[in-house]
């Protein structure tokens, strides 16, 4: 199994539950690596996911592990590129018509709207997220064809919420997609 990594604006930091596990993961991740971190530009984000994808690609089942804006990245590149072999970790997706989406994002982003994914993907979403509220989070996991999971109030699942290595995830990561047998 592989993963790709799909941060929101910025990245992801060091105290970042996506970047613990990302070294955890070694050389089965890539991190995505999009020149416009600061100021989203949607083609940039896609061929970036691309180009991450195909750098694991062919060695098995690849897990695109995204959050926040990362999540509309993964669903706008799997529309266009429909691999078939992926599986879609989406973590706490921001309302791009909500009162907290970054105005940086929203030329690039707002226009997407969601569609059924191409492969098995589970939202995580929390019931106090600033950028999406429960009720939208349902719709886009319905809108998705994605099953949802509420984790109760943990913020925008972050490093600001303190979630640290954020261990409920990787339940719910590996409940999602269980690890290869050894």
């Amino acid at each position: 199994m592989s993963y790709v990594v799909v941060p929101g604006i910025d990245g992801s930091d060091e105290a970042h539950w996506q970047s613990r596990w990302e070294a955890g993961w070694g050389a089965e991740a890539v991190r995505i690596a999009p020149g416009s971190w600061s100021a989203p530009d949607l083609e940039d984000w896609v061929a970036a996911l691309g180009k991450a994808y195909e750098a694991v690609a062919g060695r098995g089942p690849v897990v695109l592990v995204a959050h926040s804006l990362g999540c509309w990245a993964v669903a706008e590149w799997l529309r266009r590129a429909r691999p078939e072999d992926a599986a879609a970790f989406l973590v706490a997706p921001p309302d791009p018509h909500g009162p907290a989406f970054p105005a940086e994002a929203a030329p690039a982003f707002v226009p997407l709207r969601p569609a059924p994914l191409p492969c098995p993907a589970l939202l995580v979403a929390s019931a106090d997220d600033p950028y999406c509220p429960p009720r939208k989070s349902a719709d886009l996991a319905t809108a998705w064809g994605a099953r949802l999971r509420l984790v109760g109030s943990r913020g925008h699942l972050n490093t600001a919420s303190g979630v640290g290595e954020w261990g409920e995830g990787r339940e719910l990561l590996g409940e999602f997609v269980p690890p290869p047998s050894a």
